[in-house]
C-alpha cells in the first residue's frame, strides 16, 4: 500500500488544473459535446484498469470530472498524482 503524501508533497505535485478538494484531487475536462467526454471517460477506464487504479467519473453534458484518492491508504498517495498526469496525457 501506498503512503499518504503531506499536505506540500501534495502541493508541488499536483498537475496544473487538478486541485485538491478533501481527500481527493479533482480535475473537469470540458468538451464540444456529449460523445466525446464519454469516449475521453472510457479512455480513463483502461487506463485506470491499466495501472489497477480507480477513479471517480461523473460524465455531464459537455465535460468529464475525474477524482482520484486512494481508498486503501485513507487520502492522496504518489499513485494519485501519477494517475493525474496520466490522464491529463489522454489529451
Amino acid at each position: 500500500m501506498a503512503d499518504l503524501l503531506s499536505d506540500d508533497e501534495i502541493e508541488s505535485g499536483l498537475p496544473d488544473e487538478w486541485e485538491r478538494v478533501d481527500d481527493e484531487i479533482v480535475r473537469v475536462y470540458e468538451f464540444d459535446d456529449y460523445l466525446e467526454g464519454v469516449a475521453f471517460a472510457s479512455e480513463v477506464g483502461e487506463l485506470a484498469e491499466e495501472e489497477f487504479h480507480h477513479p471517480t467519473i461523473e460524465i455531464r453534458y459537455d465535460e468529464v470530472e475525474v477524482r482520484f484518492t486512494s481508498h486503501e491508504a485513507g487520502g492522496i498517495t504518489e499513485d494519485d498524482l501519477n494517475m493525474a498526469e496520466l490522464t491529463d496525457d489522454l489529451r
